[in-house]
């Protein structure tokens, strides 16, 4: 069983920047491909960014060109950078895990339903 911890929430202004990381109980790194989702109140879950265990990472949309995941796999660790933020970007952030062995190292999961553990989320608040 992995857990999954995450840190570097809080509150900033619009237009600021947030660091978050996650931090994996055992090493995750040849078996795992990690994703950051986000909830906010009344809406679902979605995607924010995602990496796979060879390093391959997409980004939905609305944070291209803002948000920065990486991973550092000595650490058993990823990160969100987070830029510019908006309050749009107010939600739980939260890390997830998953590995299946049919993966290339390369193919980033994007469903919920391909990660098989999951933080309790770290809190992003964005103010106007």
């Amino acid at each position: 069983q992995v857990q999954l911890t995450e840190f570097g929430g809080g509150s900033v202004q619009a237009g600021g920047s947030l660091s978050l990381s996650c931090v994996a109980s055992e090493r995750t790194s040849r078996r795992f491909s990690m994703g950051w989702f986000r909830q906010a109140p009344g809406k679902q879950r979605e995607l924010v960014a995602a990496i796979s265990n060879g390093g391959s990472i997409d980004y939905a949309g609305s944070v291209k060109g803002r948000f920065t995941m990486s991973r550092d796999n000595d650490k058993n660790t990823v990160y969100l950078q987070m830029n510019n933020l908006t309050p749009e970007d107010t939600a739980l952030y939260i890390c997830a895990a998953g590995g299946k062995d049919y993966w290339s190292r390369f193919y980033i999961p994007r469903a919920q339903s391909d990660y098989d553990y999951w933080g309790q989320g770290t809190q992003v608040t964005v103010s106007s």
